[in-house]
């Protein structure tokens, strides 16, 4: 009896340890079932981190005021502003946006229930825990907006739906003069493989986020789409993509699904196009912040003309300024909270033609700020 019992213990003994040293192996070399392991916990941490009875999108006050201080009204930009975010209405909150004046006062309001974009093909993100990502106040009182990853809407100066569209857009929308819109979206469910790389993504052993150009008539209707990492393949540029998951280099790929996070398309309007001697009417400026990427590419070739990755960080917001000049939000986010380990975030300009970079704000007469992330540069 005393010897079975010993023979049981050993054996259990046996199994904790053997247990033991395949978990250790399995995280050291991704054996099974290190990657669903992983997954779960990443999730698991999304729900926890994420969970709040406050609105989508809210962070803590910085400033111990709250209302409109007006400091310098005659160096104010003219005119009013527009407004996304979540209100208090009926004891509940509720997205939508606000136009308002130069005192705060509202003007006018546009209200949505976020279960217009329910039923949605997009995994990315629930309908009632994004935000609004991406909005423009159009003539005659429309507005256009994105509920973040998960679709864009056009309300009217009334608040009715005119048209909702759900390709996981997200971020920036942008209008050109023909009325269309160019707005980054994202695909339905990670993917592996697109029609250009039916194997695979090279480099890419498990399933990311690809993120899409979408370009949207005035109707809702999708015109046309451009995959983001086939651009980035078929023009050389993947090695941004080893460059930035470094530490990754020798294993499976990049441990992140989220590899490019498009965050802005613009493109370059016929009246400004004579001042960019590198680009044409039409071409596309886009952001590629977790690649620390900014690049101008021909929608109908598909050909990079240039691109940048200095000496922005985690960039947003690049916009065709003029005079050949690019302006670039940069975010710089470090490692501390209020980004006092590289001095802040910057708006830097950038001219293709000339190879030239000018550090815009701040200056040196006024005072630093920092966001790590989001931003628009002015």
């Amino acid at each position: 009896m005393h010897v079975s019992t010993l023979t049981k213990v050993g054996f259990v003994l046996s199994v904790a340890a053997l247990t033991l040293a395949y978990g250790v192996a399995a995280n050291e070399f991704g054996w099974f079932p290190n990657f669903l392991l992983r997954r779960a916990a990443k999730q698991a941490q999304a729900v926890y981190s994420s969970w709040s009875p406050a609105p989508p999108g809210a962070t803590p006050r910085v400033y111990e005021r709250k209302g409109v201080q007006t400091k310098s009204a005659d160096k104010m930009q003219p005119g009013l502003t527009l407004l996304a975010s979540s209100w208090e209405h009926s004891d509940r909150w509720k997205p939508g946006l606000r136009l308002v004046d130069s005192r705060g006062q509202i003007l006018h309001e546009w209200l949505f229930d976020r279960s217009i974009f329910q039923g949605g093909p997009s995994q990315r993100f629930d309908p009632e825990r994004a935000n609004i990502h991406g909005s423009d106040l159009l003539p005659g009182g429309d507005v256009v907006f994105n509920l973040s990853y998960v679709g864009m809407a056009r309300l009217n100066a009334c608040g009715d739906v005119l048209w909702t569209l759900k390709k996981g857009n997200h971020h920036s929308i942008a209008q050109a003069e023909d009325g269309s819109f160019w707005v980054p979206g994202v695909s339905r469910k990670p993917r592996i493989r697109s029609k250009r790389y039916p194997d695979g993504f090279p480099g890419l052993d498990d399933p990311v986020w690809v993120d899409r150009i979408l370009h949207i008539d005035e109707d809702g209707t999708l015109l046309g789409k451009f995959n983001v990492l086939d651009l980035l393949y078929a023009n050389g540029l993947e090695r941004f993509i080893v460059q930035e998951h470094q530490p990754e280099a020798g294993t499976d790929g990049p441990r992140t699904r989220n590899i490019t996070h498009l965050n802005d398309v613009e493109p370059l309007s016929p009246s400004m196009a004579d001042e960019y001697p590198l680009f044409e009417k039409g071409d596309l400026l886009v952001s590629l912040r977790n690649l620390h990427l900014v690049f101008v590419f021909n929608p109908g070739s598909e050909t990079v003309k240039w691109y940048a990755s200095e000496p922005f960080i985690q960039q947003h917001d690049p916009d065709f300024t003029g005079d050949g000049w690019i302006g670039v939000f940069d975010n710089r986010d470090d490692f501390v909270d209020r980004g006092e380990m590289l001095g802040g975030s910057r708006i830097v300009a950038l001219q293709p033609h000339t190879d030239s970079t000018e550090v815009l704000f701040p200056t040196r007469h006024s005072d630093p700020f920092y966001t790590d992330v989001q931003g628009k540069s002015p």
